[in-house]
């Protein structure tokens, strides 16, 4: 059995790798950045053909290599054990890349923060925690933002 989780660098997706890493037993772990290679940012975002190049796409990669590579150390630094990561590729979208990666590996829980660095195209698009809780067809955890402590009530 297999544990994926999603992780993008948001402090959401940090506190579902510690999350879990606290609460599921010690199982295989699976850490996935989902990036969106050039040809998908031109054709979800065409306005920003101007500003979109190779080197655009070379950082967008590199970035999620990173971000893929930070997780996976979270997830060893909280006590997960046996952990791998990716950055793949978007060709559609990040929910279904996520949930196509479960398929994959077949894993026996996707792992996901309940909100990301998707900022406003989560509202209005709708969350990726919500389109991969309503369209993976296996177990799945959301995580909830950690409370603030500075916040009171």
């Amino acid at each position: 059995m297999t544990i994926l989780v999603a992780y993008d660098g948001s402090a959401d997706s940090r506190a579902a790798i510690e999350f879990a890493a606290k609460h599921l037993a010690a199982e295989p772990t699976v850490v996935v950045t989902v990036w969106e290679p050039l040809l998908v940012q031109l054709k979800k975002y065409p306005l920003a053909a101007g500003v979109l190049d190779q080197d655009t796409e070379d950082q967008s990669h590199a970035q999620a290599e990173q971000h893929a590579r930070e997780g996976a150390d979270l997830a060893i630094a909280s006590g997960l054990a046996d952990v791998t990561y990716r950055a793949v590729a978007d060709n559609e979208s990040i929910w279904k890349t996520i949930v196509d990666v479960a398929d994959e590996i077949d894993a026996s829980l996707i792992v996901t923060g309940s909100r990301g660095l998707a900022g406003v195209r989560s509202v209005l698009l709708g969350s990726v925690s919500n389109h991969v809780l309503h369209h993976a067809h296996r177990p799945t955890l959301i995580v909830p933002p950690a409370k603030d402590q500075s916040r009171k009530g």
